[in-house]
């Protein structure tokens, strides 16, 4: 799993978290370095933050999504950005899945299971 999210603490957090419930991860903090590993590596899923510097969420997600074998990566949006047009941003961009931090550990749990 990659966690993509420029608020290093809350990043490492939410690592630690989907760690205990059996995940690998891999956590970075700007949308080029979560390109720059896809591009060496493969995640099967992405947690990405929609306010990352340099380039959003949205963008990040078209951008993986163009990448080989992106277009198979279980997306969920984790921001702090939760109005309709958001949503509705997040599934046009390729997302599975909208949560709003703080995050309700139960709806993160049903986001990651239906991967």
């Amino acid at each position: 799993m990659l966690i993509v999210d420029d608020n290093v603490d809350a990043a490492l957090v939410l690592s630690e978290l989907v760690q205990m419930w059996g995940y690998q991860t891999t956590v970075v903090h700007d949308a080029p370095a979560a390109l720059d590993f896809l591009t060496e590596q493969r995640a099967d899923i992405a947690l990405l933050d929609i306010g990352l510097p340099v380039m959003d969420g949205y963008e990040l997600a078209r951008r993986i999504r163009d990448k080989p074998g992106g277009i198979d990566m279980h997306l969920i949006a984790l921001t702090g950005y939760g109005q309709a047009a958001d949503r509705k941003q997040s599934r046009n961009s390729g997302f599975a899945a909208h949560l709003v931090k703080p995050v309700d550990l139960d709806m993160l749990t049903k986001a990651l299971s239906q991967h």
